[in-house]
């Protein structure tokens, strides 16, 4: 009989409670901010901040999303004075909406508070169990197939400090 099995197991069980680490962590981030957004919210805000001025039809097909939930979400976040509407200079039909300076400050704080978290939990590894970490992080990431870095915003994380 094969130890392989049972250590294979382990390794799965590790993984799935850091990811579970990594999820609560995440959404921690979204709750602990001071305009309370929800992560479908949050992930409008960071695909506008990934990919500015976007027009709604944009956004709901970025979503996968009937237009008119786009739209909802849209106007909650316009309300909160999170997101601008404007006319497109090019098309005046067509609306585009961009992230006001606070939009801009909450997807970055969210960002930092991840970052920071993060680091928090790294700092209370040995430094080789760090680099073991980090190392094995990168090549679960190769192996996974990482989420594009084009399209992490729909995940609610971007890929700039």
């Amino acid at each position: 009989m094969s130890t392989e099995a049972p250590a294979e197991d382990a390794i799965v069980e590790s993984v799935l409670a850091a990811a579970r680490v990594l999820v609560a962590l995440s959404a921690r981030s979204v709750a602990e901010s001071p305009d309370a957004v929800t992560l479908p919210q949050l992930r409008v805000l960071v695909m506008l901040a990934s990919q500015p001025s976007m027009n709604l039809n944009g956004v709901a097909a970025r979503l996968g999303v009937h237009p008119s939930n786009a739209t909802r979400a849209v106007d909650r976040l316009v309300a909160a004075d999170l997101i601008d509407r404007r006319d497109d200079p090019s098309d005046r039909r067509n609306l585009l909406l961009e992230l006001t300076p606070a939009g801009h400050a909450l997807v970055h704080d969210v960002m930092q508070s991840r970052r920071n978290t993060i680091s928090e939990i790294l700092e209370q590894m040995s430094p080789e169990a760090r680099q073991q970490f980090g190392a094995g992080a990168a090549a679960f990431a190769a192996a996974g197939g990482e989420f594009p870095s084009t399209a992490a915003w729909s995940l609610g994380w971007t890929t700039t400090s």
